[in-house]
C-alpha cells in the first residue's frame, strides 16, 4: 500500500495542532486501528465493495436474461450461445493470476478502478454489435472478463485486512449476498429493459453508467488497509516470498486445494443454470403448450423475470442460513465450515434433478424445486471465501484468490455452458419443439451429478481444515524473527550473532 492512502493529511504534529483538533482526532482514530483505516471508513469500504460486486454479477448475467433474443437476432444454435459465457469466463480466468500477483504487491484500489472502468466501456461497446458480426459480441464479452478479473481477485483480500474472526465472516456474508442478488438482478434488468425498449441491445447499456459511478466511489471513498495489520502481522513484519514459492505453498495446503475443487462443482452448476435456465423454462412452456412459439423478440422475458426473483431470494436465504448454520456448528466442531458446504451441495443435487424432470409436468413444481435447489447451492458462497482467508497467510491471499478463480472456472463454468449446449445439440434428433426441450433437459441433468462430486470434495476438506488453519495462524516465514541477531559478549566485546546459533 502507499502511505498516502492511510497517512494523515498533515505531515507532522505541529502542523496538525495549527489546523485544530479535528485532524488530530481523525489521525488518532486511524492509528488506533491496526488496519490503518477507521471503523467508519472500513464500513463504507465494505458497502462500496458490495455495490461493485452486485454490479459485477448483474453485468455478467444480463446476457443470460436476453439469451433467446440474442439467439433469434444472430440466428445461432445452442453451441454458439454457450460460447458467450465460455469466452467471458476464459478471459476472466486466465487474467486472474496476473491481478492476483499485482494485488499482493501494489495498491489494490487503483487496480480495481482501472478494471471496472475498462469493463464498463467494453460492455457499452458490445451493445452496438451489428447482426452480421456475432464474433464481435464474443470478443467484447471476452474483454469484459479482463475487467472483472481485476475486481473479484482483490476485493475479498481488502475485507480480510479490515476485519477478523466473526466480524470478517459477517462482512464476507454481506459481500457475497451480492453474487446471487446481482445475478438475479441481471436476469430481471436484462429481460425487462429489453422488453420495455423492444430491443435487447438496451439491456447491455444499464451497467456501464453504474460502473463509472463505482470507479468514483473507489477512488474517493475506499481506503487501502495494511495487509495483515488486524491479525497482528502487518506486512512489513512478514517476509514476502517469491511467486513460485507461494504457488508451491498453496499446492501443499490441502484445505485450500480440496475446497477449491468443491467450489469448482458449484461454479459448474451455477454457470450451467445461469445461462440455460430461462431458455429451458421457455422451451418447457412451449413444449407443454402453455406458451406460443417465439417468432419475434422478448422471448423469455417472463421466465427470466421469475428466475431472477428466485435467484435473488434464494441467494439471500442460502448465504444467511449457511453462515448461521456454520456459526452454530462451530461450537461443536472446528470442521463446521466444510461440512456445511458439503451438506449444501449434496442437498441441492436431488432438488435440481427433480426441477429438471418435472419441467414437462408441472411448472409450479419446477419453480419450487429450483427454489430449494438454489437455496442449498448458495449456502457455501461466503463460507468458501472465509475458508480461503483463514487457511492462507495474508501475503499470499490475492494469489490464492486468483488460483481459486482459475481452477474453479477452468473446470467449472468456463466450459459448462458450452458443454451443455454441445450435448444438447448432439442429442437433438429434429428441430421440433419436443427435441428442443428434451435435448436441453437431458444435458442439464449433468448438474446434479457434478453437485454430488463437489460435496465429496468438501467432506475431504474437513479432514485437513484444523491442521491447515493452525499452520496459517502460526506461520513464520524463514528469515524472520527466529533469526534476529542478538548481542553476545565475546572476549570483552559485544558481537551480533543469529539466535539459532546460541539457542540449542
Amino acid at each position: 500500500y502507499t502511505a498516502a492512502d492511510s497517512a494523515p493529511f498533515f505531515s507532522d504534529d505541529s502542523e496538525a495542532e495549527e489546523a485544530g483538533g479535528g485532524a488530530v482526532a481523525q489521525r488518532t482514530a486511524e492509528e488506533e486501528s491496526p488496519s490503518g483505516v477507521s471503523k467508519a471508513r472500513a464500513l463504507l469500504t465494505v458497502l462500496v465493495l458490495c455495490y461493485i460486486n452486485l454490479l459485477n454479477y448483474m453485468d455478467r448475467f444480463t446476457v443470460a436474461g436476453v439469451l433467446p433474443d440474442i439467439e433469434h437476432y444472430f440466428g445461432i444454435n445452442d453451441e454458439k450461445s454457450g460460447l458467450l459465457q465460455t469466452v467471458f469466463i476464459c478471459s476472466y480466468m486466465f487474467l486472474a493470476p496476473v491481478f492476483g500477483y499485482l494485488g499482493d504487491r501494489c495498491n489494490r484500489k487503483y487496480i480495481m478502478s482501472f478494471g471496472i472502468a475498462f469493463w464498463s466501456l467494453v460492455t457499452l461497446a458490445s451493445s452496438y454489435t451489428p447482426k452480421e458480426h456475432f464474433w464481435v459480441l464474443l470478443v467484447t464479452r471476452g474483454l469484459v472478463g479482463i475487467g472483472e478479473a481485476s475486481y473479484s481477485t482483490i476485493a475479498p483480500t481488502i475485507i480480510a485486512d479490515l476485519y477478523v474472526k466473526r466480524q470478517r465472516t459477517n462482512m464476507l456474508s454481506v459481500f457475497y449476498f451480492a453474487i446471487p442478488v446481482g445475478s438475479g438482478l441481471g436476469y430481471i434488468v436484462g429481460s425487462q429493459v429489453g422488453a420495455a425498449a423492444q430491443d435487447w441491445h438496451w439491456a447491455l447499456r444499464v451497467t456501464p453508467g453504474l460502473g463509472l459511478l463505482a470507479v468514483l466511489l473507489l477512488l474517493f471513498v475506499v481506503q487501502e488497509p495494511k495487509r495483515g495489520g488486524v491479525e497482528d502481522r502487518p506486512e512489513h513484519h512478514m517476509q514476502r516470498t517469491g511467486w513460485l514459492e507461494d504457488v508451491q505453498a498453496l499446492s501443499r495446503n490441502y484445505s485450500f486445494v480440496l475446497s477449491t475443487f468443491g467450489f469448482t462443482a458449484v461454479a459448474f452448476v451455477t454457470g450451467s443454470l445461469a445461462l440455460w435456465a430461462p431458455t429451458f423454462l421457455l422451451r418447457a412452456a412451449v413444449f407443454t403448450g402453455k406458451r406460443p412459439p417465439c417468432v419475434e423478440g422478448n422471448c423469455a422475458s417472463s421466465e427470466s423475470l421469475i428466475f431472477g426473483v428466485i435467484t435473488c431470494v434464494t441467494g439471500v436465504l442460502g448465504v444467511a442460513s449457511g453462515v448461521q448454520l456454520s456459526r452454530q456448528l462451530k461450537t461443536r466442531t472446528a470442521k463446521a465450515d466444510p461440512l456445511v458446504c458439503a451438506a449444501g451441495l449434496l442437498l441441492s443435487a436431488p432438488f435440481l434433478y427433480l426441477a429438471i424432470v418435472f419441467a414437462q409436468a408441472s411448472t409450479t413444481a419446477t419453480y419450487v424445486f429450483i427454489f430449494l435447489g438454489e437455496t442449498f447451492l448458495s449456502m457455501n458462497w461466503a463460507i468458501v471465501a472465509d475458508i480461503l482467508l483463514y487457511v492462507v497467510v495474508p501475503t499470499r491471499r490475492a494469489t490464492a484468490e486468483a488460483f481459486q478463480i482459475v481452477i474453479s472456472h477452468l473446470l467449472g463454468d468456463a466450459g459448462s455452458p458450452y458443454l451443455i449446449g454441445v450435448v444438447s445439440d448432439s442429442l437433438k434428433q429434429t428441430e421440433s419443439f419436443l427435441w428442443q426441450f428434451r435435448s436441453l433437459q437431458l444435458s442439464l441433468l449433468l448438474c446434479s451429478f457434478v453437485a454430488v462430486i463437489g460435496g465429496g470434495f468438501f467432506l475431504a476438506t474437513a479432514l485437513f481444515i484444523e491442521k491447515d488453519r493452525h499452520r496459517a495462524e502460526n506461520y513464520v516465514a524463514s528469515g524472520e524473527t527466529d533469526d534476529e541477531p542478538i548481542v553476545v559478549p565475546k572476549s570483552g566485546r559485544s558481537t551480533r550473532v543469529p539466535v539459532s546459533s546460541v539457542l540449542i
